[in-house]
């Protein structure tokens, strides 16, 4: 699925769109600044995902710090089942910027 820009993240954020948010960022990163995303950072996602597998086809909107992270965890779930997966492009740090 097509990745999502930070504008129309913080669009769908506003109008409270009902989708999966995930942070995949380490957990202290998550305490220092989040945006109410479910935090599973990216190393323990291969062990975590039974959290995840109700919504194998529902929309995940998924964030880091700038993006890379998230690109990772998006190929990972794709490659488990999961159809509709976006990436936020440029991350929390993009987000903050806006």
């Amino acid at each position: 699925m097509e990745d999502i820009n930070v504008a129309e993240l913080k669009e769908r954020l506003e109008k409270k769109d009902k989708f999966v948010f995930l942070d995949v960022r380490e957990e202290w990163e998550y305490e220092d600044d989040n945006l109410g995303a479910k935090n599973i950072p990216l190393g323990d996602l291969p062990h975590r995902l039974d959290e995840l597998e109700d919504f194998k086809n529902e929309e995940i909107i998924i964030h880091c710090r700038s993006g890379a992270r998230s690109g990772n965890a998006k190929k990972f779930l794709e490659s488990r089942g999961f159809s509709k997966v976006r990436n936020v492009l440029g991350g929390i740090l993009a987000y903050r910027a806006l």
